[in-house]
């Protein structure tokens, strides 16, 4: 039995071993892990809280270059700031008016043509010489509201016959045809 006595010490202690390494495994272990687990929770929802209240903070400032930016979107009269498409192309159709006559052009006809809904078109047909186009082109292009030329299309006009000597006389003149198109603010602004 004295042989028998320090066997079973290490056996007994061998035993208190293996239980202490399960009671570690078995409760420390996943309640240090879970205790990982939670911090990592805690400082990524820290994380996320600090970039809301940047947001949030940031919020008066982001208002402040909205209504700072929506006060220049009105200024630029980008634009026609009329209410109805017939309004608009009323004005579409003085401006090119303007341009032709004052370019020394001749406006043959301007017809308008069905857009989308805050687009105005008008077909512009026109006669005059390389620097009348060049003028009434850049005038319309210059314009505000914005305006853009469309499906253009110049053809020459042909010349006259002389009398005399039954030749053609050559004409600078071109019969021009293009749209127009500018655009209207949304009815919702």
């Amino acid at each position: 039995m004295l042989n028998n006595m320090p066997k079973q010490r290490w056996l007994a202690l061998g035993l208190l071993g293996v239980l202490i390494c399960l009671v570690v495994f078995l409760a420390i272990v996943p309640a240090v892990s879970n205790a990982l687990a939670y911090n990592e929770q805690k400082q990524e929802l820290a994380f996320r809280l600090q970039r809301a209240k940047r947001i949030v903070n940031a919020k008066d400032s982001v208002l402040k270059n909205m209504a700072s930016l929506e006060q220049q979107y009105q200024e630029q009269n980008y634009f026609n700031t009329r209410e109805t498409v017939a309004l608009a192309s009323a004005d579409l159709q003085r401006i090119i008016k303007s341009a032709i006559s004052e370019s020394g052009g001749q406006l043959t006809s301007t017809q308008v043509l069905p857009g989308k809904a805050e687009q105005v078109k008008v077909k512009v047909r026109m006669v005059g010489d390389i620097e009348v186009l060049r003028n009434v082109l850049y005038e319309i292009e210059s314009a505000l509201p914005v305006l853009l030329v469309e499906q253009f299309d110049a053809r020459p006009v042909r010349g006259k016959r002389q009398r005399k000597t039954r030749k053609m006389m050559p004409s600078n003149n071109i019969n021009l045809s293009f749209q127009v198109s500018g655009f209207m603010r949304a009815v919702d602004e």
